[in-house]
């Protein structure tokens, strides 16, 4: 698990992602991730499939995996 915390009452996680292979690909996952509830920040690479996401709290890997699925893209886990 590479879940840690950066700064009081926040969570970084970095998830593997198969599929993307631009940016259009990077903003579609950014998109969709973007609108959970709790995230305040996301950065997906392409190059290397690692998406990074800031919440206020851990999230639910199903509910990432839910928004990574309806970008078009498949959640691996987490990196």
């Amino acid at each position: 698990m590479t879940a840690r915390t950066d700064t009081p009452g926040s969570v970084t996680t970095v998830y593997k992602v198969s599929g993307m292979s631009c940016g259009h690909c990077e903003g579609a996952v950014s998109g969709e991730l973007s609108e959970l509830s709790g995230v305040t920040s996301v950065k997906a690479v392409a190059s290397t499939g690692e998406v990074t996401v800031v919440s206020a709290a851990a999230l639910d890997e199903e509910t990432v995996r839910a928004a990574v699925d309806e970008a078009g893209f498949e959640l691996v886990g987490r990196a």
